[in-house]
């Protein structure tokens, strides 16, 4: 025998029972039983609970269906109260109530932003679910007398014995260029403090990755500003590169600069705080701002004391606002900063949902988790508009561990990485790219010509440099080839270290690169390499633009660009040399 809660107001007389029984025992099916309870909330009416079957009697539920009607059926509605206020007694004497019926079930058990719902058997992975209250829940668990879900909103929005109905749809963040220059919630709620979002319009947080057949190769550069990182881990639009590293190392510091460096350059960015503290994302904010850089930057932000299922659906809903975009034909950077502590927030639901854990904890779907998101990064074809989203996802590593469980499942999914090393950060090598464990898979198809020319012997020869640099640590008497290498590596380490906020131009990477390939710097003091470097930039942008405009518009560098470039070292050298600074 089933059981049909019946909820209400107050308590409702026999007759009121009788025609609500009769009603029900018309429907058909096995013979019933009553449970009457009451509720606070309800505003006239009943609402009634048949196993997976939600029936809105209420007033309030007849009111939110008005909302649907035409507008000239409002107005011609409300144009006659009296009819109206005559319908409704009619409506209630006969109890000839148009009953909102939807799938529904009833919590059991809710406890640390984890609920478990009886009913809902109709429910979907991933579905939306509603309270009556407002509060809104993700449905993860579809067990075979229950659903597990996690609450978006406050933790103590549910409680045992409430009603949840199912919506048919899934979690929707808003999108549009009305998100740029603000900073919302993973739901798309503004916590600027700079009035509503003007949004375009709403798309599902989760949807499916662009098919093989509407991708096309990735071939246009999405310069970083970054001298070692376009050099020599080129980054493509519609690449997924990471950027993985110890703590306080630098890695939030390049995905920074990355946005800084798309000023002017058509580039669309969205961030997304996973887990940071909510002053680290003031900072960064402010930053962008300062910098002009938020006028084309979304920032999406789920703080450290915001609950596991937001943190959850944070980087999904940021992919969401970027896809928009690429869909548009535009070109968009997502940064998810960062991924360790989504996957920390995605096991804690796991384990609170009582599913199985595997290795360190984490469940088994943990890489599905980070796949499905990452591999929604794309450049797609032609025909479908040409836009792009380039992905930088960002993992944080202990104690320099890159096999560990979450490491190496993201570096299986991106197209390289970026591995920041802490004794090269502690030795002032900043950004401390370790350039034998960094690498883009298809970056190189995206360099520009100019780039491939003069950092084609970068990344060898400083790897033999810092291997040789050990081993001269224990030899006194070096022969004069190797103090020539070191004597070069030196000079090279000091031409790729980089100020944060500091960002380049390809031009003038490309010249720098020009002259320290060349061994233009012998005569330099390695402590002045920098200074040097500085003031040399500033001469060229003074006395030789058109130098970096010809290698902006050839993407190249020609003999003539370099006897040039030749010319204005030798230029400048003498106008520095202390014996012109003595004349001086």
């Amino acid at each position: 025998m089933r059981t049909i809660k019946i909820l209400s107001p107050s308590p409702l007389d026999g007759e009121s029972k009788r025609k609500i029984e009769d009603f029900f025992s018309g429907l058909g099916g096995e013979r019933a039983e009553f449970a009457y309870e009451i509720k606070d909330g309800l505003i006239g009416g009943f609402m009634a609970v048949d196993g997976d079957t939600y029936y809105d009697a209420t007033f309030k539920g007849q009111l939110v269906k008005l909302k649907h009607v035409e507008d000239s059926k409002i107005e011609r509605q409300f144009a006659r109260p009296q009819r109206i206020a005559e319908q409704i007694r009619r409506n209630i004497r006969e109890y000839k109530v148009d009953y909102g019926v939807t799938g529904a079930g009833v919590v059991t058990f809710a406890g640390d932003g984890i609920i478990k719902v009886s009913g809902l058997s109709d429910a979907r992975n991933g579905e939306l679910l509603r309270f009556d209250n407002g509060a809104r829940a993700i449905a993860l668990n579809l067990e075979e007398d229950e659903v597990g879900a996690i609450i978006l909103d406050d933790e103590n929005a549910a409680a045992a014995g409430d009603v949840v109905k199912s919506t048919g749809s899934i979690v929707g963040v808003p999108v549009g260029e009305g998100l740029l220059g603000r900073v919302v919630d993973p739901l798309g709620n503004p916590i600027d403090e700079l009035g509503p979002i003007n949004a375009a319009g709403t798309r599902p947080i989760e949807t499916p990755a662009p098919r093989i057949t509407d991708r096309a190769k990735v071939n246009v550069p999405l310069q970083t500003g970054i001298l070692a990182i376009d050099s020599m881990t080129p980054i493509g639009r519609g690449q997924r590169e990471l950027i993985i590293g110890d703590r306080q190392t630098g890695k939030t510091a390049i995905a920074v600069d990355t946005i800084l460096n798309q000023k002017g350059k058509g580039v669309i960015c969205v961030y997304v705080a996973i887990g940071q503290k909510a002053s680290t994302v003031s900072n960064i904010v402010h930053t962008l701002r300062e910098r002009g850089a938020l006028d084309y930057t979304a920032v999406v932000c789920s703080t450290a004391k915001d609950s596991a299922p937001l943190q959850y659906i944070a980087p999904y809903a940021g992919c969401a606002i970027a896809e928009e975009f690429m869909h548009a034909g535009k070109d968009a950077l997502v940064v998810y900063d960062d991924l360790s502590k989504h996957a920390v927030a995605y096991r804690a639901m796991s384990l609170l949902l009582k599913r199985p854990p595997g290795r360190e904890a984490y469940p088994g779907d943990i890489f599905y988790l980070h796949s499905r998101l990452l591999e929604r990064a794309a450049k797609l074809a032609p025909e479908r508009g040409g836009g792009s989203m380039t992905a930088l996802p960002i993992v944080e590593t202990l104690a320099g561990d890159i096999s560990a469980y979450i490491p190496t499942n993201v570096i299986s999914i991106t197209d390289g990485q970026i591995y920041l090393e802490s004794e090269l950060f502690n030795a002032g090598i900043r950004p401390a790219i370790n350039v034998g464990l960094s690498v883009s898979r298809v970056g190189g198809s995206a360099q520009i010509k100019a780039m491939k020319k003069v950092s084609g012997k970068l990344r060898l020869d400083l790897s033999q440099y810092r291997e040789l640099a050990i081993f001269s640590q224990f030899g006194s008497d070096l022969d004069a080839a190797t103090q020539n290498m070191l004597a070069q590596g030196e000079r090279t380490t000091e031409t790729l270290k980089q100020d944060q906020y500091a960002p380049l131009d390809v031009e003038h990477q490309v010249i720098l690169l020009y002259v320290t390939m060349k061994e233009m710097l012998k005569d330099v003091p390695v402590k002045d390499v920098r200074r040097f470097n500085a003031g040399f930039q500033k001469f060229l942008d003074t006395d030789c633009p058109r130098i970096a405009e010809s290698i902006r518009a050839a993407k190249d560098v020609t003999m003539d660009t370099g006897l040039r470039i030749e010319e204005a070292v030798k230029k400048y050298k003498a106008m520095h040399s202390p014996q012109s600074t003595v004349h001086s």
